[in-house]
């Protein structure tokens, strides 16, 4: 095998496949502060997230245990399967929209693991124990007391910070309200949840302490999937190398015009760009699986560029055929194909939330039950109703017999039915013998919420068979 080849090994595994750990230099420069900047805007999100309530509902609630999602105030229920599905469907649709055109932009600038490693951690760790040359030296230093303090203080802070966002998701699931409970009581009566928790920690703690940019090279199938959506025009992170090829570092006195004149390109092999990859590729090599866009070899080079006289982007945003042929961002057939399909499905999404109703019901005979004739003659089936509230406020559901004579009685009266909660109600339709067809009926029962009819529920009542009455 040829390990020259950056093809056939990883940067982050050595000829015997042990693992190469990666000491990153700290990116400065106009990408890295702007990500900075949309860091601090996602991490308020993620931390105020679930403090956050509109009309009284959660901004996000995942709540899988009750079956309850909330999504920007407004709750769904398992009934609303065709918007969860539809809302998912329009994510992925959009993530294979943009990266058709701008590449792992969603990795580099909005992914979780991204932010919190690069823009959290990574970070408190230069806090901690320095740059990358001062965190060279200190894993070659021989184990004293100020290293033991250093490294397990890093450790300790990494797990305080993984704990805190552990509790922050688990706030999602169940709610704000919930956790501060949890919190605020003894410890020991959630034994079983904080075992759990603490469970869930060590997850995040070795994910952002020992995984790091494994979980983007190994565990993600994003940078595998984009291979197939990524073409020529693709905006990605690319290394211009008509321009920077041949490289050769800069000799003293070097001009841009002597290089070019001796046929050496625009890069010097200061290997700036591998020094700062969190992912420890070379940028030259053209466009990997490994890289997540993060834009810091573009910082490191239009530094040095800057420093040594050259024009900066020799490391920008770009598509291939941008860099080869000078052709401008297009639109392509699939990119217009993937956006039609987007436009698509959130009009379908629109439509069903816009004809989404406030109660849904269920109407259905007991199971086991059979008809009854009452002492006036009239036929009797008993139903299971179940009412679900998705308003924040409660509801009065009145129930009525449609196109059939006879009589619906709600047993215990017309259902109360509290905000965002599920009940259930029997109820019994006596109908009268004459209108059945050989011991059969399809009833229409409306559903009528505050006045205002909400759904009609179908069902089947059966009766005595009376052939000679139908024959």
């Amino acid at each position: 095998m040829d390990w020259q080849d950056f093809r056939d090994h990883l940067a982050t595994a050595d000829a015997a496949g042990r693992r190469l750990w990666i000491f990153a230099k700290q990116p400065r420069g106009r990408y890295y502060t702007a990500r900075l900047w949309v860091s601090y805007l996602l991490l308020a999100i993620l931390f105020a997230g679930p403090f956050i309530h509109i009309q009284g509902n959660p901004l996000l609630l995942v709540n899988v245990v009750e079956r309850k999602f909330a999504v920007l105030g407004q709750v769904f229920w398992p009934q609303d399967g065709a918007v969860l599905a539809l809302t998912l469907l329009l994510f992925l649709t959009g993530i294979a929209v943009f990266t058709a055109a701008f590449g792992r932009l969603w990795c580099g600038w909005t992914c979780p693991q991204t932010v919190l490693m690069e823009l959290v951690f990574r970070r408190l760790e230069y806090w901690i124990e320095g740059d990358v040359a001062a965190q060279r030296a200190l894993a070659a230093a021989p184990w004293t007391a100020g290293k033991l303090l250093r490294k397990v203080g890093k450790q300790a802070v990494f797990f305080a910070l993984s704990f805190v966002i552990g509790n922050t998701l688990l706030a999602y699931i169940i709610g704000s309200d919930a956790l501060l409970r949890i919190i605020t009581d003894s410890p020991a009566n959630h034994l079983v949840g904080l075992s759990f928790m603490l469970l869930f920690t060590l997850v995040f703690y070795l994910i952002f302490a020992r995984f790091r940019e494994q979980a983007c090279t190994f565990i993600c199938p994003y940078g595998r999937f984009q291979s197939t959506l990524v073409d020529e025009n693709t905006i990605v992170v690319a290394y211009d190398h008509l321009r920077g090829e041949r490289r050769e570092h800069r000799h003293r006195g070097d001009t841009l015009e002597a290089r070019r004149a001796r046929g050496a390109g625009d890069c010097i092999d200061c290997r700036q760009c591998v020094a700062v990859c969190p992912t420890g590729i070379d940028i030259r090599n053209g466009t990997q699986m490994e890289c997540v866009h993060c834009t810091a070899c573009i910082d490191a080079c239009d530094d040095i560029m800057d420093k040594v006289g050259h024009p900066r982007g020799l490391i920008r945003y770009a598509s291939l055929n941008g860099i080869e042929k000078g052709e401008p961002l297009r639109l392509t057939p699939r990119i217009l194909g993937y956006t039609a399909l987007l436009l698509a499905l959130s009009g379908l999404l629109l439509f069903v939330l816009l004809s989404r109703s406030d109660v849904d019901t269920t109407l259905l005979r007991a199971a086991g039950s059979l008809f009854q004739q009452t002492a006036e003659g009239q036929i009797s089936n008993l139903y299971i109703l179940k009412i679900v509230n998705k308003t924040s406020r409660d509801l009065t559901v009145d129930l009525k017999l449609e196109e059939a004579e006879g009589r619906l009685t709600v047993i215990g009266g017309p259902p109360q039915v509290p905000a965002q909660q599920l009940v259930q109600h029997s109820v019994l339709i006596e109908l009268p013998p004459t209108s059945l067809v050989r011991g059969r009926r399809e009833l229409l029962v409306g559903v009528y919420a505050e006045g205002k009819l909400v759904s009609r529920e179908k069902a089947s009542f059966v009766g005595p068979r009376d052939d000679t009455r139908t024959r």
